[in-house]
């Protein structure tokens, strides 16, 4: 029934936003964030480094484990169904970083045993990055459920861009003290580093979900309730993908990351090759990139949670046009390619960053308003499923771009060219998943 009274819907509406989750409970979200990026950062950075610097044994080994730690969050639709049949996201949410802290810290130990017995180190590797894996998919789905259902509309975009920040500086200040602390290497101080880290990572967290989520119960409980029909998971996923949104939302996610990830690896080379950046030069290169990457975070935050939201469009216009803008800026690097040193490489690439961060941090946001469209009570494994087609993209983006670009250079002898073929089918990448997002109407 619909009150009779236009006022009583305005209090309504006002009470529901008043109980939502705060900044302040945002910023809480967000150290949790800024923990799971800790630990991951250690692991797929600072330990890759090791083996393949300090121990000398080949990348492909880093290489596998990373990929590795991706393709095992395939798991995560199921973690997100799991925890939906419960009213809880945080004892999901700790348990998921208490697996990912143990799985760090054993990382680490595997890392240190590589150098005394390989088999033994590769067996406890392979083990703690699937923990890591495992860990990941537990805690950051169950994480971004509990953001989606508990933050109003009007601040989902600033919400989505302060908790990704969080994670990347959660990746800055563990690579910087670690990096203070490590020289001069030895194992043992790997393996006590990675502990600490561990533990403070499942301490901070604990401590920032202390009753939080006991705040949010309210407009939670205010949302409409989706519909339950206990269906087992395979079948719930089933019909789930029978949704037609649900389904152009996990295709946009998977090839649009798929795009985003793939440039990583041959960026710097294809500017060392073709334009003959030194190793000093493609790493600025690389910081320039991210700098835009921040700039376009920050800017559909600002447009998305603000009054001017209604001049510069919607979340969907910053999707669908950020993929387009990405698209453009490839083909700019495609065109690169033939014109050489000539180009504005770092303009090109500056701008390439702005558009990625904007059609990713709009994704996000979206992503969270699309998981609680029919009520809440699904969140989990909705966001499970766009969450295991990201790490899916992410393990196959860095592969598949190595490879197409040795396989362009093998097959096309002129280098520039090779590399110019790869983006642009890195743009049709982008094309593609913008066609995805604009068929996405609710």
């Amino acid at each position: 029934m619909f009150s009779s009274n236009p006022s009583t819907s305005i209090i309504e509406q006002q009470t529901k936003d008043d109980v939502s989750l705060g900044w302040i409970g945002i910023i809480r979200l967000g150290l949790v964030q800024t923990c799971i990026g800790a630990i991951v950062v250690m692991t797929t950075s600072t330990l890759n480094r090791i083996i393949v610097v300090e121990l000398s044994l080949p990348a492909l080994i880093p290489g596998i484990l990373v990929a590795l730690h991706y393709f095992v969050q395939v798991i995560r639709p199921k973690m997100g169904f799991i925890s939906d049949q419960g009213k809880r996201k945080t004892p999901w949410i700790i348990s998921g970083m208490c697996v990912l802290g143990v799985g760090g810290a054993t990382a680490s130990l595997g890392t240190a045993l590589l150098g005394m017995n390989f088999i033994l180190g590769l067996i406890v590797s392979f083990i703690a990055f699937v923990m890591i894996g495992v860990g990941v998919s537990i805690s950051g789905t169950s994480l971004l459920a509990l953001l989606a259902k508990s933050v109003n509309d009007q601040r989902r975009a600033a919400a989505a861009t302060i908790v990704w920040l969080m994670m990347i500086f959660g990746f800055a200040m563990t690579s910087i003290v670690i990096g203070k602390w490590i020289d001069p290497y030895t194992p043992l101080k790997v393996v006590a580093i990675a502990s600490v880290v561990s533990m403070i990572g499942i301490v901070v967290t604990t401590l920032a979900l202390y009753r939080l989520e006991d705040q949010v119960s309210a407009y939670a409980q205010s949302l409409p309730e989706a519909k339950k029909d206990h269906l087992p998971f395979k079948k719930a996923i089933a019909e789930m993908w029978k949704d037609r949104d649900i389904r152009h939302f996990t295709q946009f996610i998977f090839i649009s990351m798929l795009a985003f990830s793939s440039q990583d690896l041959i960026l710097e080379p294809f500017a060392g090759i073709v334009f003959n950046y030194t190793v000093g030069q493609t790493t600025s290169l690389s910081g320039l990139q991210h700098s835009g990457v921040l700039m376009g975070m920050l800017m559909v935050a600002v447009c998305g949670s603000s009054f001017l939201r209604k001049y510069f469009g919607s979340l969907r216009f910053w999707t669908v046009y950020g993929c387009l803008a990405s698209a453009i800026a490839m083909a700019g690097l495609c065109i690169g390619g033939f014109v050489g040193p000539g180009w504005p490489l770092n303009l090109n690439v500056f701008l390439l960053g702005v558009a990625n961060g904007a059609f990713s941090i709009a994704a996000i946001a979206s992503m969270m308003r699309l998981a609680v469209a029919d009520g809440s009570g699904k969140e989990g494994v909705r966001i499970g499923l766009w969450g295991g087609a990201q790490a899916i993209a992410f393990g196959l983006g860095g592969l598949l771009g190595a490879v197409a670009s040795d396989a362009a250079r093998w097959l096309i002898t002129d280098t520039a060219i090779a590399y110019s073929f790869v983006f642009i089918l890195e743009a049709l990448l982008f094309v593609i998943s913008a066609k995805f997002a604009k068929n996405i109407q609710r």
